[in-house]
């Protein structure tokens, strides 16, 4: 389960007309192929991949978002060559490290989201640290999934509360929909209004299975390096033309704003 708790957005901020989404998620899509065709190696795509990162963090906090959502490492990305997978988390080590004071001094909190055990002990550390020294800020929460799938999440949501019915401390009857979000991961949190995928491929990819299930589906074919200011207000815009039924008539949504 996830100990971060829901944010609140200063009065004034820009959510009032819908235009802004509370709680953004975003699959990094195009590292490699931004590489490739540039002929260079693929793990300078996940270099670049870092400043788009830096850039949409900021972009988003200056826009109001109180909670962004990044898939950073899926559960499935262990089965790419070894090279690229030590590289990558270097890669993770040497972001946190270069990157945690910033959000810090942004007043930016940095939540890990995923199963860690799988990361070595100094990757570990630097995870806990940036944490640490980021929890008590009161901005925007920055929520990495990192060895993070939908499916883990959903599997160890149910764990724990069948371990709880047997323990007797809950019984089959109390297991209904918000007891279940409360042990998923990012529990506290707003559900995602706004999923954006970049690099041309229309999937979830076992991201936030549980919590996307009202959410807005944003794709895009810019590769994620080149991913700024104005590809993330393009997302934006689009989002702020949907309307949001949640199962209401159109009639009833136009009657509620009114």
């Amino acid at each position: 389960m996830s100990a971060v708790e829901q944010p609140g957005r200063a009065p004034g901020t820009p959510d009032e007309d819908g235009r802004i989404p509370r709680h953004v998620a975003i699959v990094m899509d195009g590292n490699g192929r931004w590489a490739e065709r540039r002929r260079s190696p693929r793990f300078n795509g996940h270099r670049a991949g870092v400043n788009a990162v830096r850039e949409t963090v900021q972009a988003c906090a200056e826009r109001g978002v109180e909670v962004l959502t990044l898939f950073a490492f899926s559960s499935e990305n262990w089965r790419r060559p070894a090279e690229e997978v030590g590289l990558l988390m270097n890669l993770f080590v040497s972001a946190l490290q270069q990157e945690m004071r910033r959000l810090h001094s942004n007043n930016i909190r940095l939540h890990v989201a995923g199963e860690r055990a799988a990361f070595n002990h100094h990757l570990q550390e630097q995870i806990a640290e940036a944490e640490a020294l980021t929890a008590d800020n009161t901005g925007m929460q920055l929520v990495v999934a990192a060895n993070y799938g939908g499916r883990w999440d959903i599997v160890q949501a149910a764990r724990h509360l069948a371990q709880q019915v047997a323990d007797g401390t809950l019984t089959p009857d109390d297991v209904d929909e918000t007891r279940f979000a409360q042990a998923v991961c990012l529990s506290g949190l707003p559900e995602p209004d706004l999923f954006i995928r970049t690099g041309g491929e229309t999937r979830i990819s076992n991201f936030l299975l549980w919590q996307l299930a009202y959410t807005e589906l944003y794709f895009t074919e810019t590769l994620w390096p080149d991913f700024d200011r104005t590809a993330l207000d393009a997302a934006f815009v689009a989002f702020s033309s949907r309307e949001r039924r949640f199962g209401r008539t159109g009639d009833q949504v136009a009657h509620s704003k009114g």
